[in-house]
Order: C-alpha cells, then sequence, then structure tokens
C-alpha cells in the first residue's frame, strides 16, 4: 500500500557533522528540534509533541552521517516508507548539508516540505547558525 511519493530536500547548514549528528541521532539531540520530548527504548523511539505521540523504529544508523526511520504506523500498513536525515560534506568545499529523504500524499508534498523546512530552521536556531 505504497501511495505515498518519496521526496528529497537539501538544507546547507554551518555546523560540524559531528555535532549534526549528535542532534539527529540521540533522543536529546531529537528533542532539541524535531519534538517537544522524545524517549528511546533500544531502536523505538517515542516522539511527543503537545498531547499527541507518534513512534518510529529506528532503521538504522551509520555513526556521523545518517539515521534512517520508520514510523511504526507505516510499519503496521506494510509500507515501506521511512524518513532519513543524512548529512553530506561537500569534497571540495567542505559545505555541510542535511539531506532529508520522506514520503508523503501526492496532495501533501509541499505542506511535508514547509514542515521540513521550519524543523530544519529551528535546528539551526539551536546550533545558532541561522
Amino acid at each position: 500500500m505504497d501511495d505515498k511519493i518519496k521526496f528529497e530536500i537539501e538544507f546547507p547548514i554551518h555546523a560540524s557533522p559531528q555535532l549534526l549528528f549528535q542532534y539527529i541521532s540521540t533522543p536529546s539531540g531529537l528533542s532539541e528540534w524535531f519534538s517537544d520530548n522524545v524517549n528511546s527504548r533500544g531502536e523505538l523511539f517515542t516522539f511527543i509533541w503537545d498531547d499527541s505521540e507518534e513512534q518510529a523504529r529506528l532503521l538504522s544508523k551509520k555513526s556521523g552521517e545518517k539515521v534512517k526511520f520508520r514510523w511504526l504506523e507505516d510499519e503496521e500498513d506494510n509500507s515501506s516508507c521511512y524518513f532519513e536525515i543524512r548529512i553530506q560534506v561537500d569534497d571540495i568545499t567542505k559545505d555541510v548539508s542535511l539531506m532529508v529523504t520522506d514520503f508523503s500524499e501526492e496532495d501533501e508534498i509541499e505542506e511535508a516540505k514547509m514542515l521540513w523546512n521550519n524543523q530544519i530552521s529551528d535546528l539551526k536556531h539551536v546550533l545558532g547558525s541561522v
């Protein structure tokens, strides 16, 4: 049941890859910008916003490079959708970017991109790289 469409967005960011990785891969880092609070038990992460919470499974994590999650709701629907946050460093300029891969319904892609823009804006604010 994969009727969602994959999209990818690049966000240039002024921070070291090592610091960024802490913010995208740990519950304490994610709770600084991604949601109000994050708890983890093994590979299961609980993301809390105001009075709602969503659970996601950590599918993969490559130290200093990327994290990949699947919402449990998607897992229950046998969906292959996921969201991945990857740190990319340009070999020549050493510029750092965050690459976000996510899935959304076709008519909600712009909304999903705006949400990521807001989330990454919060991350940049926390990092002081606005």
